[in-house]
């Protein structure tokens, strides 16, 4: 007979009567009870974490609104594969396996351990035409699915999203602005580096493309200004929603990729887990419009799932907290 789900009362209760002050372990408390809600068992796991890098490239990196060449984004690739990115770094340091995924990246790339899911070599340029057809934004969308459902079935507990891909802000910014929604300027930030100059250069391409489509709809939305790797992100918060999987979100993009998926299908919010808040400009007013409070905030911009690495020893702490922890009544009647 199948364990019966938890209530919300019914593990708050159980935290309340551990070995320790209720309450004292604040907001790790929260997120234990939400890893219980989201697997639908009074005791989550959280043993085995997956990192899904995906990668995609975007054809407004034409009219100069990132501080890199395109170029970058398969050199990344590589070096992610070659194990010597921040993430592989990170992901090292907390034990959290990793797969990286060609989304849509304007290169041929070959590599054992790359999985080739591209939709597109690179998007179309947004600020002068539809970033992707209706189809391949639907095909993008299943991909991201598939590969998470396949890192699920590969044994992860908990799924996290990175990604790589020159122009990246520009398209969630894009995407915050219409889904949020939220003012164009107050969605655009530096990204990988711009100065003053830059900046503004990137807001006027953004605005040109903001008005280029009046598109609401988030389908539309995506495939207007979206990019290949934002598109199967949100396909994996599906994917995972689907199976009652916890997904750790990174930063700026990972966190468009959230909106996406939320506006797309409301329900798939529960499995949203919000490691970061970054120094993006937008990302606060994005994770206020997806109600989320993230776990950390450490001035991070990078990206890479870098920001979910850093939360992931969080996560496992939490399921801990109601897998491992004795009770104050087993405590005092000697029942350790």
């Amino acid at each position: 007979m199948s364990e019966p789900f938890p209530t919300e009362a019914a593990v708050r209760a159980g935290l309340d009567a551990q070995a320790r002050p209720p309450g004292s372990l604040g907001r790790i408390e929260d997120l234990a009870v939400e890893l219980a809600l989201i697997q639908r068992t009074a005791t989550p796991r959280a043993d085995r974490i997956a990192l899904l890098i995906f990668a995609g490239d975007h054809g407004l990196t034409q009219d100069g609104v990132s501080a890199y060449p395109a170029d970058v984004t398969p050199a990344m690739v590589a070096t992610f594969l070659a194990g010597r990115a921040t993430a592989n770094a990170f992901a090292r340091a907390v034990g959290v396996e990793t797969t990286v995924i060609d989304a849509g990246v304007a290169a041929d790339l070959s590599h054992p351990a790359l999985v080739d899911a591209k939709t597109g070599r690179g998007t179309k340029n947004a600020a002068r035409e539809p970033a992707m057809t209706p189809d391949q934004a639907r095909l993008a969308l299943a991909r991201g699915a598939e590969q998470a459902r396949a890192a699920l079935d590969r044994g992860a507990d908990i799924l996290a999203l990175g990604e790589m891909g020159i122009g990246s802000t520009a398209s969630a910014a894009l995407l915050m602005h219409r889904l949020a929604p939220a003012p164009l300027d107050d969605c655009v930030g530096v990204g990988t580096g711009h100065d003053a100059a830059g900046l503004a250069h990137k807001r006027a391409v953004l605005a040109r493309a903001a008005g280029r489509s009046d598109a609401t709809e988030p389908l539309e939305v995506l495939r207007q200004f979206g990019g290949y790797e934002i598109a199967m992100m949100a396909g994996a918060i599906h994917g995972a929603a689907d199976r009652n999987a916890p997904v750790i979100v990174d930063g700026f993009i990972c966190t468009a990729a959230a909106l996406v998926a939320v506006r797309l299908r409301p329900e798939t919010r529960r499995v949203c887990l919000f490691a970061h808040r970054s120094a993006e400009a937008g990302h606060g007013r994005m994770l206020q419009a997806l109600d989320a409070r993230p776990l950390l905030d450490l001035n991070l911009r990078l990206g890479e799932g870098t920001g979910a690495l850093l939360a992931a020893p969080l996560v496992r702490a939490a399921a801990a907290l109601l897998s491992d922890v004795a009770s104050l009544d087993d405590v005092m009647a000697g029942r350790l």
